[in-house]
């Protein structure tokens, strides 16, 4: 027997309806702050990964890369950001229009080690905004974050933020940073070892105890950021506050991808343990120039489905998977199924799902099956029945049921509200 290959799964329901339902709930949020859905190729010329998530990121070395046949690089898509850009870019779509905002959702693909909310295929849903470089753009965009986890029912999430400057100020803490830390080379972990050479504030993120008590005497950014920097994530800061929107200062947030600038933040859901974002964004206002675009602000974020799927099931959100109105149609002997079918028809042409028996089962097992598979409405087409021109239409919660004609179905969904 051939199995999916490790990391991977088979989503199937009733999970893949929770992750249907997600991404629709977040496009039409999304929509309602004026986003617009894209859709990017599932992988992309590893150049531009490697030029914008960098090449010595966990990300840059955890990407699935190939050569095609003609030889070119290929790269899985590690997140969301970098696609969009190039769209960007390449679409010319800063000379169509000053802003661009876009939501996307999809699956990423990292060669990580598999673990509860993160596999090696795992899915995103995010959105990007282009063009904007007021404060209040990073303010709405925490908010919109917060409040969609909020909607669809995340319970006991936590909001961090930091800034992490811009080049100029960036750069300069970075080599204070790695000032400080090449004293205690020989204490650090063996990852910390390897971010210290290539990117010292991926060691702000270190979860080692040993590396965490070093970092309590380390430098904090906030008193490197230039007054342009300070004033903006004040800005930020005063903006959620009016909003009423609670978080905290991390000084140890930092991404662990490359181009991000300014604000940064992540959305925690404590009750997921170690692995606990949900979701995490910032701005990136040098990438578009970087990958050969003109100068643009920037910022977006990215919300691991599978990770607010786990926070939904710990915060015990129940959702209604299946319309209300749903109807399944036990059918009683091989001429009942063609009658059902009928009716089947005229009633989907009114919105209503419909599901028809087509085995042999006795009622009492048919009946078994609908509540078992969450239908509501239970509507019995038997031989009886169809010499009568009379069908029971049965309430599975109530247990009430009502006599129907052919005719009614023609009016179902008015049936089907007065019917309880």
């Amino acid at each position: 027997m051939i199995q999916a290959p490790k990391g991977v799964e088979d989503i199937l329901a009733p999970k893949a309806l929770y992750y249907n339902y997600i991404e629709r709930k977040a496009g039409d949020f999304f929509s309602s702050y004026g986003y617009v859905p894209i859709r990017t190729p599932t992988f992309e010329r590893t150049e531009l990964f490697l030029r914008s998530v960098g090449q010595e990121t966990d990300v840059g070395k955890q990407m699935y890369t190939f050569k095609d046949k003609a030889g070119r690089s290929i790269s899985l898509r590690p997140e969301g950001t970098a696609g969009i850009v190039r769209a960007y870019i390449e679409h010319k779509i800063y000379g169509k229009r000053k802003e661009w905002r876009v939501y996307y959702s999809g699956p990423m693909f990292r060669y990580e080690k598999p673990q509860a909310g993160r596999l090696r295929e795992f899915y995103q849903i995010g959105v990007e905004c282009f063009g904007e470089k007021s404060f209040w753009i990073d303010i709405e965009i925490v908010e919109m974050a917060y409040r969609f986890l909020k909607k669809i029912g995340a319970e006991n999430i936590e909001i961090q933020i930091n800034s992490i400057g811009c080049k100029n100020c960036k750069g300069i803490y970075v080599d204070k940073l790695r000032s400080f830390l090449k004293d205690y080379t020989k204490d650090l972990c063996s990852t910390c070892k390897r971010r210290l050479l290539y990117n010292p504030l991926r060691v702000l993120d270190c979860k080692n105890i040993n590396c965490r008590a070093i970092l309590e005497k380390a430098p904090k950014i906030e008193n490197f950021l230039c007054s342009s920097c300070k004033e903006h994530f004040e800005n930020v800061k005063k903006g959620l506050d009016q909003l009423n929107i609670s978080y905290k200062v991390n000084p140890y947030l930092v991404r662990g991808l490359d181009y991000y600038t300014r604000t940064i933040f992540e959305i925690v859901s404590p009750s997921l343990g170690a692995q606990n974002t949900v979701c995490a964004g910032g701005r990136y206002d040098d990438l578009i120039e970087e990958l050969g675009g003109p100068s643009t602000p920037a910022i977006g974020f990215a919300i691991g489905v599978e990770r607010l799927f786990l926070t939904l099931e710990k915060s015990g959100v129940k959702i209604q998977l299946f319309p209300l109105t749903s109807i399944f149609i036990a059918t009683i002997g091989q001429n009942s199924v063609e009658k059902g079918m009928q009716f089947a028809n005229i009633i989907r042409s009114q919105g209503i799902r419909v599901k028809v028996n087509f085995t042999d089962k006795s009622l009492s097992s048919q009946l078994k099956q609908a509540h078992k598979e969450g239908f509501p409405w239970v509507l019995i087409v038997g031989e009886e029945e169809i010499q009568k021109g009379k069908y029971i239409l049965k309430h599975m919660e109530s247990g009430k049921q009502i006599f129907i004609n052919a005719q009614d179905f023609q009016t179902f969904n008015k049936i089907l509200k007065t019917g309880v």
